[in-house]
């Protein structure tokens, strides 16, 4: 099932295109009752985020602007809110960053789910699934591979995906390979929501830290993140978010303002 499927299903209109990319505009509860009712319908759909980074990309690589277009989106971070406030008058209903949403969206499902994780380090993985596993006890949780394999190895693990079948697959590979593979790999006989998570993984199990809940609430774990990992982070903030910005700005004053921002 594709974004605008999965939106028509559950009732909700409200999309707002960023940068040509439509992201859901909707609560939180309404998120997690969304998901659920495709999981209980057992509508395939392919799940991921919107954030200034993965916009950016979007707006220069074609391949991967195309995959989005199959995914339902969900809004992630303050750029993207920023974004929609400039654009639309208003900026998302919530913060839907999948850090915090995937765990809290596995922990309020009631009904028993098979949840595979696919991705990270094999260490990172174990841990996060054991993380989670205490976090949502009701669910089964099954690494399935880390995220450092070969072509070779490829289709032995889309193989034991399909015959795993979980309800939910988690993949964390980063942005964009992430959202190619599930787009090139996965379909409705090997699970129903594939979520594309980037670095929650990793979050979980402890390896990468995150930043005090007070920087959290002020919308500033982007700049947290930037002091821990300055050397591989400082092009994505320093240089991305005001580029992204200025493409927002860009499609405002677009003759189309749907159109995806053309600054490259």
């Amino acid at each position: 099932m594709n974004m605008h499927a999965a939106r028509t299903a559950s009732g909700l209109d409200t999309l707002k295109t960023i940068l040509g990319i439509p992201v859901l505009a909707i609560r939180w509860n309404d998120a997690v009752s969304l998901l659920n009712r495709l999981i209980a319908e057992r509508r395939f759909t392919k799940v991921s985020f919107l954030n200034a980074h993965n916009a950016n990309l979007a707006s220069t690589d074609p391949v991967f602007a195309e995959a989005l277009d199959d995914f339902l989106i969900l809004p992630d971070g303050i750029g993207v809110d920023l974004a929609a406030k400039l654009l639309y008058g208003a900026p998302f209903p919530d913060n839907l960053n999948g850090t915090d949403f995937v765990p809290a969206f596995l922990q309020a499902s009631t009904t028993p789910l098979t949840v595979g994780l696919l991705g990270a380090t094999r260490v990172n993985a174990e841990a996060a699934s054991a993380k989670l596993a205490a976090l949502a006890v009701q669910h089964r949780f099954v690494v399935i591979h880390d995220g450092y394999f070969s072509a070779a190895e490829e289709a032995g693990i889309v193989d034991r995906i399909e015959e795993l079948r979980p309800d939910v697959l988690l993949v964390a590979m980063g942005v964009p390979r992430q959202e190619l593979w599930i787009a090139r790999h996965i379909d409705a006989r090997h699970c129903t929501l594939p979520i594309a998570v980037g670095a929650l993984l990793d979050f979980l199990s402890g390896a990468v830290p995150r930043a005090p809940l007070w920087m959290r609430r002020l919308r500033l774990e982007w700049l947290f993140r930037l002091t821990v990992e300055p050397g591989r982070l400082w092009r994505r903030y320093v240089v991305g978010n005001p580029l992204f910005l200025l493409r927002v700005v860009r499609q405002k004053f677009s003759r189309t303002p749907e159109a995806a921002g053309g600054i490259h």
